[in-house]
């Protein structure tokens, strides 16, 4: 789950019309008026009214001004005016058809350049244009994240999903990996970096500074972050990793306070095991294969003694699963038999369109990893037994096979498995059904790590 950032939120009417005051009595409310723009004082009437004035003003010089003061005046708002505003916004500005109509005419009269780009301006969505504006605004970037926030807490409808279609298309393009910058985190980086890192991570909580410590200071640990431009301080996601021998088979072997420091060199394998998603309004936004690609890539160069790299992951929809299996007051498995049950829903178990219905497995084995190990008793945190009664697994990135993982997963709904997971699920299946579970075996011959 991710830990989106706090933001300070005033729910007073006075505040939010001192807001629009402050607004209509600048220089820039006298150009509002001067265009016949008068914000009503109901709050979301007044937010829709100046999205009108920003569609209105098209590019002119007082753009960011006027995005500027939306933020202030959406920021001071209370949550019920937000939410009328977002729902209504898309549906205030419907598609021009009239406009799309002359502009498919002269394209079809004259296919060149100038009207191919016509053709593409009558079709964009007015609020696809609204978004660029408010893009302009100081910190507009955040702030349109912190908006998506909002939309993303607000009840379903219509309305709300075609803006938020806008929203992600947006982010899509501005979050593009290309852009981003990758840079290490380290005990020595801004105090403020830190914090966020401490309040982002959701999938091994850090308990403070020294927790914390642990994680990124030692020559064994690493971590690594992508960076937007316009929020340099926060990351939009993270990875810590450890340098270890062997594949792990408990999250204990990673994060104890107690443990041996290797030398880097002496290391065989780079281990992913936490990565988060550090804001929910860029939910959708596909960071997270970029960022563990460019990271394998980095530690590559750096230690190319390097021969495995995967992950110690949690397992987060098994133990629901499990209690559809076998029903809610069915005691918990042995160690043996929640590997084999584990083996089997990671492999057999499909959501929508065929792909794993487990979100990490779908995550890393849509990246074409292999699913490699199953452990039990391996994550013994209140977390990690509610989710899935203390099991992970390893996947395995082997650069040689993702893309042939890959195309098994989302053209055959095949997963990619080591021997000793295609070995539990076929122990799950009744012997008929034994060698048909729809997991496609690797070349990698690894036994079982002990759970």
């Amino acid at each position: 789950m991710n830990t989106p950032r706090p933001r300070v939120q005033t729910d007073t009417p006075a505040r939010r019309r001192n807001a629009l005051d402050l607004l209509m009595n600048s220089g820039l409310g006298k150009l509002l008026r001067g265009i016949g723009v008068a914000p009503r004082p109901a709050s979301s009437e007044s937010l829709l009214d100046l999205a009108d004035a920003l569609l209105s003003l098209r590019g002119r010089a007082s753009g960011p001004a006027l995005a500027s003061a939306f933020f202030d005046l959406y920021e001071s708002s209370d949550t019920q005016a937000r939410q009328e505003f977002l729902a209504k916004i898309h549906d205030a500005h419907p598609a021009d058809s009239a406009a799309i109509e002359r502009a498919i005419m002269k394209w079809q009269e004259k296919q060149d350049e100038k009207t191919a780009r016509a053709l593409h301006e009558a079709t964009e969505s007015p609020s696809q244009k609204l978004i660029r504006m408010l893009n302009m605004a100081p910190q507009g970037t955040e702030r349109l994240i912190n908006m998506r926030e909002d939309l993303l807490a607000a009840p379903k409808g219509s309305s709300l999903a075609a803006f938020d279609r806008d929203l992600e298309d947006a982010f899509t393009h501005w979050f593009n990996a290309g852009f981003l910058e990758l840079r290490r985190i380290a005990w020595d980086s801004p105090a403020a970096l830190l914090e966020r890192i401490i309040r982002y991570e959701a999938v091994h909580e850090i308990h403070g500074w020294e927790d914390l410590r642990r994680r990124v200071e030692p020559i064994d640990r690493r971590c690594y972050g992508f960076f937007h431009p316009q929020m340099m301080d926060d990351p939009l996601i993270f990875v810590e990793v450890a340098l270890t021998h062997q594949l792990p088979g408990g999250i204990h072997q990673i994060i104890a306070e107690e443990r041996e420091v290797i030398e880097p060199r002496d290391a065989s394998c780079a281990i992913f095991y936490s990565i988060n998603n550090c804001r929910t309004g860029l939910k959708g936004i596909p960071f997270g294969n970029y960022l563990i690609k460019r990271v394998v890539g980095l530690l590559q160069r750096e230690l190319p003694q390097l021969h495995t790299f995967a992950t110690l992951s949690p397992v987060p929809g098994f133990a629901k699963w499990l209690t559809k299996e076998q029903g809610a007051d069915a005691a918990v498995p042995g160690a043996k038999e929640l590997r084999v049950l584990a083996a089997k829903y990671l492999v057999t178990a499909k959501g929508k369109g065929g792909q794993p219905l487990d979100p990490v497995a779908r995550f890393h084995l849509g990246n074409g990893a292999r699913l490699e190990a199953v452990h039990a008793n391996a994550d013994l945190s209140e977390n990690g037994q509610r989710q899935a009664h203390g099991v992970m697994v390893n996947y395995v990135y082997d650069l040689a096979e993702i893309e042939a993982n890959h195309f098994g997963l989302t053209e055959l709904g095949t997963v990619a498995t080591s021997k000793a997971v295609q070995a539990l699920v076929e122990e799950s299946e009744p012997k008929e059904q034994k060698g048909k579970s729809g997991g496609r075996k690797s070349s990698s011959s690894a036994d079982p790590v002990p759970a």
